[in-house]
């Protein structure tokens, strides 16, 4: 067997092993998008990762809040810090804080 072989199999392994990190990351992307809608108090909003959690879904305090313990409670998230809370306006921002809460705690590679 040639190096090189060897050097293509370890180079598949490795996108094997990508494929499936972005295949786990892509169930948690549309879990948290459709945990977003389905909590929204207006759900008829825009359905885009652009989509304004106040302005589009009608979300307030109140229903922030219960998505937030929503998503700490799926996930097994740390509780929002207020600065991050505030930062999070978008259904990309409530994605990218899941991600990013996943991939400290080594849930997602």
């Amino acid at each position: 067997m040639s190096h090189n072989n060897l050097s293509d199999r370890t180079d598949n392994s490795a996108d094997k092993d990508q494929s499936v990190a972005s295949a786990a990351e892509k169930q948690v992307r549309l879990r948290v998008e459709r945990i977003v809608v389905e909590l929204a108090p207006n759900p008829d909003g825009e359905h885009s990762e652009i989509g304004r959690l106040a302005e589009e879904f009608g979300y307030h305090s109140l229903a922030l809040l219960e998505l937030a313990f929503t998503l700490e409670d799926e996930f097994d998230l740390p509780p929002l810090d207020e600065k991050t809370a505030r930062a999070i306006l978008t259904i990309s921002d409530v994605v990218n804080h899941v991600i990013k809460e996943l991939r400290a705690s080594g849930e997602l590679s």
